[in-house]
């Protein structure tokens, strides 16, 4: 699944290829992937023009000109936003393979036609991406019930991130991993971070002491930043704006490295599974 540091990629991305451009057509191939009709989408989109495009967490919402709805769009699991101008795909999501031979493919969802030739595929694989419009103050209630603290803004806080610690018996990582405590860390971040902060990711968080938790909230910045620096991370053949792949990958302390030798100590990576998710560590040097 996209995380913060992708999901942020692909909102710069196209925020510099889109915004602005009519839309003179609307295909909806899978009627799952939208939660309003066909017709309702069409008689939104068409003829309007995109005026902002802003993340929280993992999901990305579209403002318009015209219309006062907004468009939300999850990637969830596999899905991919892919811009074509003319004939060249130059923007993308999680790649399905073949995203540079025939597009719409069978994984294509839905496509959105602009006034000058250039389009937006919305791929998805397993079909549990999707894409919905709302009012703004239904929003605004999906914004606030659904998503924690956003790293990398003004509302995150040490003292804000301490509180969540508060009266939880969770492990470290199911918090870190939390969406309704902190918006858009997942399961490669949150591995990440652990390691950052020397601490095992399935630790208590009620034994987590202030200076961890002190080592935690820095670390959560720290590799936030850097990876959005690089971006991305790409499993399962990510791609930028560019069609390349995100390289941050190569930066990976422990995801992905079981068995590997530990970069910081020259212990022995590990993995287990914390809540049902695959867990990387280092027994050495996380404790």
């Amino acid at each position: 699944m996209p995380e913060l540091p992708e999901v942020e990629t692909i909102r710069r991305d196209l925020e510099k290829k889109i915004i602005g451009k009519k839309i003179v057509a609307v295909l909806i191939l899978q009627k799952k992937s939208v939660h309003h009709s066909a017709d309702k989408f069409k008689k939104v989109l068409i003829g309007d023009r995109i005026s902002t495009i802003n993340r929280r967490g993992k999901l990305l919402y579209l403002s318009f000109q015209k219309s006062l709805l907004f468009l939300l769009i999850h990637l969830k699991m596999t899905g991919q936003l892919i811009y074509r101008q003319r004939d060249k795909i130059v923007a993308g999501g999680h790649s399905l393979g073949c995203i540079d031979s025939e597009l719409p493919n069978k994984f294509t969802r839905m496509v959105v036609k602009f006034s000058d030739g250039s389009e937006l595929f919305f791929n998805d694989l397993r079909r549990f991406g999707y894409l919905k419009l709302v009012t703004a103050e239904e929003k605004e209630d999906i914004l606030r019930q659904s998503f924690g603290i956003e790293p990398l803004t003004a509302d995150f806080k040490y003292q804000s991130f301490v509180r969540l610690f508060l009266k939880r018996k969770t492990t470290i990582k199911a918090l870190l991993m939390n969406q309704k405590l902190i918006a858009g860390i997942g399961n490669i971040y949150a591995d990440e971070v652990c390691f950052c902060a020397a601490i095992r990711p399935n630790r208590r968080v009620d034994k987590i002491s202030k200076s961890e938790k002190k080592k935690l909230f820095g670390c959560i910045s720290k590799i936030l930043l850097l990876s959005i620096q690089h971006r991305g991370t790409t499993f399962n053949s990510y791609v930028d704006c560019d069609g390349h792949t995100g390289n941050f990958v190569h930066l990976l302390k422990v995801y992905g490295r079981d068995g590997k030798m530990c970069k910081r100590c020259g212990g022995i990576i590990k993995k287990i599974r914390v809540g049902g998710r695959g867990t990387h560590f280092c027994p050495k040097c996380q404790e």
